[in-house]
């Protein structure tokens, strides 16, 4: 008996020990939310939570899939659940990344392949243990929810092939897929894109005027002091919102007439770069007639411009210069064999439109004895840092091409003012904003006015504005044009021609201040032409919700 007592009691404080050690050694630091969950216990909680979910409930089917019900489910997301999932669905938040455990990524394979059913079962009874509540929403709402969980904003994402194709071995990796078609033979299948592509200015800056008579805007029968030329000296004719500019055909090359037609003012005006106008200006001499547009345009206004043989294999911003070479999906058309931006990373995304919009230089200069005005080489299967440099912006000069902050002030420049903003390094896309196949809203954006920037930026939502409204916000009243949001965050300052100006790319708000010591126009004064900076300047600091620190500098 007293043996037995002896091992029980050696028993009890070894147990004791092990005990203690493990209560030292784990439970200080378990409460902590900082702490990874192991992948053991993901696996297990991942399948105990689809065990948990009722058969029946797993297969009910949303009645509310309308893109009405998608739109209401947008809002309803916003208010309820933004905080923790971010609008995209990426728990990228500062609650949903330090939760334990963590904020799911909505977007995940394991969300795609979860029902319906089993999305509206633990948003209306929440998953205990976890940040998730239960919400008591009627039925309609919470299918909503799941309608619009299904359609998330898009960020864009490297898919396998395009990784191959932007490796450091893509010239061996990079699947063959063929020669350039045109966008004809996109048609066929694509036929309501398309239409619309095709009613877009960049399917139409460029145009040959036997093809279309109606391109050319002026009526150049009249005489005229300002030019000499008649409609038959014109090859093709360029643009067509801003301004006109017309290229004779010499031989195998264009070469832009002394004039251009300014579109607004219904004017003409000369036409020429000085060398104070661009990089490649003095390097070329003082001449239209010698300074042909293929190094210096045709580049960016064709699919395929071949530097030797002076073609293209269609004049335009065709299907081919954002996905790649066709043939190979005309043939077969499966995914694998076309390139598509929107499956890209956002930096190799933004370079399908930056290759254009941007002011820059071609790392080699000159190429077979000539200077180029644009990535000689490209396409988007590269990388275009491999061809192509921004220019380049010493803060605090005003070049031809930046204000002294760094924001452009002429034409051409959204690339250029776009990667130095928030929104870039975020990972917004042009075309998240921008629909390149085209709509009838002005600049092709994807939706009219403020609704397009509210669907990430809503009222006291965590990327802002910081107030119960946007009038609360923007202090103009609602339908007025200083409560728009471009008006102060994406102003008119960058020339085109004339007092014609484009908007800035960056979404910095250019304050009176910035006008006063650098000289840079401000949203203010640019509606309120008839006040001074000192007004401006006093007005924004009478709003209570604005730094006055940030407004006065």
């Amino acid at each position: 008996m007293g043996r037995k007592f002896a091992i029980s009691c050696f028993l009890v404080v070894v147990v004791a020990t092990i005990l203690g050690v493990l209560y030292a050694k784990v439970v200080p630091g378990l409460s902590s939310a900082r702490t990874e969950p192991p992948a053991a216990e993901i696996i297990i909680a991942t399948s105990l939570l689809h065990q948990s979910v009722p058969s029946e409930a797993k297969k009910s089917i949303n009645p509310a899939p309308d893109p009405s019900d998608i739109a209401l489910g947008k809002d309803l997301y916003r208010e309820k659940c933004e905080t923790c999932h971010a609008y995209d669905g990426g728990g990228n938040t500062p609650t949903g990344s330090n939760e334990f455990p963590r904020v799911p990524t909505l977007r995940s394979p394991a969300i795609a392949a979860t029902s319906d059913g089993e999305l509206f079962y633990h948003i209306r009874n929440g998953i205990r243990n976890t940040g998730m509540p239960a919400w008591n929403l009627p039925d309609r709402q919470i299918w909503q929810l799941v309608s619009f969980i299904r359609h998330l904003p898009k960020v864009a994402a490297m898919s396998p092939e395009v990784a191959t194709a932007l490796s450091p071995d893509a010239a061996t990796t990079m699947p063959d897929h063929g020669h350039y078609v045109g966008s004809v033979a996109c048609k066929g299948c694509h036929e309501s894109v398309y239409a619309r592509w095709s009613k877009t200015r960049m399917a139409n800056v460029v145009r040959d005027p036997r093809e279309h008579p109606e391109a050319i805007i002026p009526d150049l029968s009249k005489p005229n002091p300002v030019f000499s030329f008649t409609k038959d000296d014109v090859a093709l004719v360029y643009g067509s919102r801003w301004k006109q500019r017309y290229f004779k055909k010499v031989g195998d090359d264009y070469f832009p007439l002394p004039v251009q037609w300014d579109v607004f003012h219904q004017t003409w005006s000369r036409y020429f770069v000085p060398n104070t106008g661009d990089w490649w200006a003095p390097l070329y001499p003082p001449d239209n007639f010698q300074r042909p547009t293929g190094p210096l345009c045709d580049g960016c206004h064709s699919v395929n411009y071949d530097i030797n043989m002076k073609t293209v294999t269609e004049w335009n911003v065709g299907c081919e210069r954002c996905h790649g070479p066709g043939e190979a999906h005309g043939k077969k058309p499966v995914r694998d064999n076309i390139l598509n931006p929107a499956h890209f990373d956002y930096v190799h995304a933004s370079d399908t439109c930056i290759q254009c919009h941007s002011q820059g230089q071609p790392l080699t200069k000159p190429i077979q004895e000539k200077y180029y005005d644009w990535p000689v080489g490209y396409d988007v299967s590269k990388d275009l840092k491999d061809y192509w440099k921004l220019e380049e912006h010493k803060l605090g000069e005003t070049t031809f091409t930046h204000f002294p902050d760094g924001t452009g002030h002429k034409n051409r420049m959204q690339g250029n003012d776009f990667v130095q903003s928030l929104m870039y390094a975020r990972g917004v896309t042009c075309f998240s904003c921008h629909d390149p196949h085209g709509n009838e809203n002005v600049a092709m954006v994807r939706k009219p006015g403020n609704a397009l920037c509210l669907d990430c930026h809503g009222p006291n939502a965590q990327a802002g504005p910081r107030a119960p409204s946007v009038e609360a916000h923007t202090h103009h009243k609602a339908g007025s044009p200083g409560n728009e949001c471009i008006a102060c965050h994406m102003p008119k300052i960058e020339q085109t021609i004339a007092d014609q100006n484009v908007r800035s790319h960056s979404f910095h708000f250019v304050t009176p201040g910035d006008t006063d010591t650098l000289k840079i126009p401000n949203a203010c004064n640019l509606c309120h032409t008839d006040k001074s900076t000192e007004w401006a300047k006093a007005a924004l600091e009478s709003w209570p919700d604005r730094s006055p620190w940030r407004m006065s500098r």
